[in-house]
């Protein structure tokens, strides 16, 4: 963990400019006009803070962490906390109740906060613009830098909302206020990618500075986006087709980022999940935190702070983000260690004699087993909030210990200096493999998908208990070709990004890319509302739940223009 991190400080007083009102003219005291910014001093400055606004969400309105949006909406987990009405604007998520007004103050706040990022990328976009090369060399590589830093932010709202407005540094004020969220879905991915592959074809392929995004950055996120953009949606949110011509993009860019050699696998799954491996082989593109750097509190993580387990006496707030049973259930293995594809769900799984994917102890607590590493102080149940509503299981993969390095406390909320990993090695091989498999070639996604399997078999040495033994019985084997048809690939590609990302909030964004969140989430809640009786009245509606609504005040303020999504 190092001191101050390269990119992550915060640019105090230079934020936006030349926006609307409401949540697209954000302007702090102490900003500064374009004509104070003349110097390739004061430049470098607006580009270190369009970094630092990728990471400035907050608990009530997360930008970063999806585990509101992506995990608790999904099968991975339930809210937590105290209760149904501790936070319940995510509870009404997860019910998927977005109706109510006080829901514009959670998804309101979401889509502020990106579009204040979007505002300080365009702030400094036109600064340096601005400036000739002469006096400013990285001119290139920072307006590169600037427009992924803005394809990032509008990735994130696309997958929220869907139909967002989209406009660049050379919107005026006067052309913001008549931008509306009326583009085609293949116009506002393209426009997206259209900052991606600017980002590809002016970065440099590495940089000296941690932090700053490279060349094989920008190829993995391009090809994130073409792999969304590849399943096509009519006006109902329905996957209609699978566009081959995108998926083949795809997979020439993740082979660039794989070919490079720039990354790999971590040995042990666990170094994507604790400060001493940030940064590292598996990392191709993280927000960067830092504490220790002469602020109070340093720069922090505070949108998962309501996730460490409650009744811990080193915590002592919150209780938030539950795994749920269904989740615990997915890492069963059989003889074969294999998933139990067809009756992982049939009934409590019983860890003590049951054999699993070693995944699960990186991602979920449960009583006497190491909680994040540690078995000294082995997960309790004691330390569970509500477990009367939401079970005994917790989530840790992005809680850290209160004797790490990264983490503070500030007053009753947790923070940590962790970085957050927006896209991974894991991610890249995944993607080409799932390319794979919808063009035909699935013989090739199988030693990719092993690849992943195999570090997950490997990835114990982190899970012992004090004596020496391992809390569960693992059994993690790779897949043979016998039987590997299309449609077994298929599954066992979205199993195991499951597995990889759980409780990440990646889950609940490929569900609705796959087109099969309606089947898979009302499944789930069948068998999950006799679990736990307070989703009861939980139902997933095809057609209007996959994105968030507009939020009410965003369509108030622009006199309609902007117009709400289907079904809400």
């Amino acid at each position: 963990m190092k001191n101050i991190k390269a990119i992550g400080l915060l640019l105090i007083g230079v934020l936006t400019l030349g926006a609307c009102k409401k949540a697209l003219d954000y302007e702090p005291t102490g900003v500064l006009s374009s004509a104070d910014l003349t110097s390739s001093t004061a430049v470098e400055g607006l580009v270190t803070a369009a970094y630092s606004a990728i990471g400035n969400g907050d608990m009530i309105g997360p930008i970063y962490s999806k585990w509101a949006y992506g995990s608790v909406r999904s099968d991975d987990a339930y809210k937590g906390g105290g209760g149904t009405g501790d936070v319940g604007e995510i509870d009404a998520m997860e019910h998927y109740n977005l109706v109510a007004p006080s829901m514009d103050a959670f998804v309101g706040r979401t889509w502020k906060n990106l579009f204040k990022s979007i505002s300080r990328a365009n702030v400094a976009l036109r600064a340096v613009n601005s400036l000739p090369e002469t006096s400013f060399p990285n001119k290139k590589s920072r307006l590169a830098e600037l427009r992924f830093l803005r394809a990032h932010s509008y990735f994130t709202l696309k997958l929220l909302y869907k139909n967002i407005p989209i406009f660049d540094e050379a919107a005026t004020e006067a052309d913001i206020l008549k931008t509306s969220n009326d583009l085609t879905n293949e116009e506002s991915w393209n426009k997206i990618a259209a900052d991606l592959q600017f980002a590809v074809d002016n970065l440099p392929e590495m940089q000296s500075e941690k932090g700053r995004v490279n060349k094989y950055a920008a190829q993995a996120y391009l090809a994130k986006l073409r792999l969304f953009q590849a399943y096509q949606q009519d006006d109902k949110h329905r996957v209609t087709s699978i566009n081959k011509t995108r998926l083949q993009e795809v997979l020439t860019l993740t082979q660039a980022v794989i070919a490079s050699g720039k990354y790999s696998l971590n040995n042990d799954i666990a170094n994507n999940f604790l400060p001493e491996g940030e940064n590292g082989p598996e990392s191709v593109f993280a927000i960067q935190f830092s504490i220790n750097d002469g602020t109070t509190s340093g720069r922090l993580n505070f949108e998962d702070g309501l996730n460490y387990p409650h009744g811990a006496p080193q915590y002592g707030c919150c209780g938030f983000h539950a795994a749920s049973q269904n989740l615990v259930n997915a890492h069963t293995t059989n003889a074969n260690g294999l998933p139990n594809f067809d009756t992982f769900n049939n009934g409590i799984a019983d860890l003590n004699a049951q054999t699993v994917d070693p995944r699960l102890d990186h991602t979920v607590g449960i009583d006497g087993h190491p909680f994040k590493y540690d078995n000294t102080r082995p997960f309790s149940n004691s330390w569970v909030r509500d477990p009367g509503v939401y079970g005994n299981f917790h989530t840790m993969r992005n809680q850290q210990l209160a004797t790490s390095v990264s983490y503070f406390k500030l007053g009753p909320f947790m923070g940590s200096a962790k970085n957050y990993d927006v896209l991974r090695y894991d991610d890249v091989l995944l993607m080409q493999a799932e390319a794979f498999i919808e063009l035909d070639q699935q013989d090739r996604a199988l030693p990719l998908i092993n690849q992943i399997r195999a570090r997950a078999a490997a990835s114990t040495g982190k899970l012992k208990k004090a004596d020496g033994s391992f809390a569960s019985r693992y059994n993690v084997q790779g897949y043979t070709t016998t039987g590997w048809t299309k449609d077994f690939a298929r599954n066992a590609l979205q199993w195991e990004r499951r597995l990889e990302f759980a409780t990440e909030g990646e889950r609940f964004f490929d569900l609705v890319r796959w087109g099969i969140a309606e089947q898979v989430l009302n499944n789930y809640l069948l068998v999950e509302k006799v679990r736990r009786p307070f989703l009861a009245t939980a139902k997933f509606t095809a057609g209007r739940d996959e994105y968030l609504p507009i939020p009410q005040s965003e369509i108030t303020f622009t006199k309609g223009l902007y117009k709400q999504n289907p079904g809400y």
